[in-house]
């Protein structure tokens, strides 16, 4: 596995792949990886010859009060993981290999970005395409590969690659859950044992969520009660949103008859944790 930290080291690499006509994979993550990472880059190496993986927290998604000086960090340990999920390579750049110093390109989007995280977090999804952006123009990889507990976040990448006629197959992997439920997540080890333990609240509605869209609730108003009493009877949580959503829009919906996601984000503590449950027709 190799391990670089410039573009141009990337670009060589992966151009000499190409000239062996070999695929390439991609797996753009912030680092301090989880098992949910490992099954993305496991997916990555088994539907193509090789695999990229970015390790690059990147500060343009991140608002002022926001966690990025906190959030952690961890290179050797996250090799590992590369290494035992089957990477071939780990891009790992520095912001100013990234942005120099008078950056001034952006991508951006409407509508996807209005509800959700995009409402809460208004920077955010401005970083995110401009930085993923970056990172395909960089690998030029065959497919890319995210996760769906960042249900709006691939939402969003599919929509860009669509919209600007990117050659690059996206691809979304089912989210990766701990034992008792609490969806895999860096920001987990921010928690206490006591706010890990109320962290389950999260998982908790979300199961209630599907039960009840199992059973033909399709009422938006409905569903979003019923979690929201689940979670408000946790003392140590206060919600960001519950909302129910088209998966196409990714704006609010009444009632919905297809397909659906549930989507929210719970503040225990004060780490903000999100979760969802897609209802893709039966």
């Amino acid at each position: 596995m190799i391990v670089v930290k410039t573009i141009k080291e990337v670009r060589e690499t992966v151009k000499q792949w190409k000239k062996e006509g070999l695929t390439v994979g991609f797996v753009p993550t912030m680092g301090y990886l989880h098992e949910g990472h490992q099954s993305l880059i496991k997916a990555a190496d088994k539907g193509n010859d090789r695999v990229v993986v970015s390790i690059f927290l990147n500060p343009m998604q991140f608002g002022p009060t926001e966690d990025l000086a906190t959030y952690p960090r961890d290179l050797e340990r996250d090799k590992a993981k590369c290494l035992e999920a089957g990477a071939d390579l780990i891009f790992a750049p520095e912001p100013e290999e990234m942005y120099t110093d008078n950056f001034q390109s952006f991508v951006d989007m409407h509508l996807l970005t209005e509800e959700l995280c995009g409402l809460t977090r208004p920077v955010h999804f401005r970083g995110v395409c401009t930085v993923v952006t970056k990172l395909f123009n960089i690998v030029k990889p065959d497919r890319a590969y995210f996760g769906k507990k960042d249900a709006q976040q691939l939402a969003v990448i599919k929509r860009m690659v669509t919209d600007l006629n990117m050659d690059i197959e996206i691809i979304g992997c089912p989210i990766v859950r701990e034992d008792d439920g609490l969806a895999k997540s860096s920001r987990n080890t921010y928690l206490n044992a006591e706010e890990r333990k109320a962290a389950l609240v999260l998982s908790k509605a979300v199961r209630k969520a599907e039960e009840l869209i199992k059973s033909g609730v399709r009422e938006s108003a409905d569903i979003i009660s019923q979690m929201t009493d689940i979670v408000n009877a946790e003392p140590l949580a206060k919600i960001d949103y519950i909302k129910v959503v088209s998966l196409d829009t990714m704006q609010q919906i009444t009632k919905f008859t297809d397909s659906a996601l549930v989507a929210m984000a719970v503040y225990i503590g004060k780490t903000r944790l999100i979760d969802n449950y897609f209802y893709e027709g039966e």
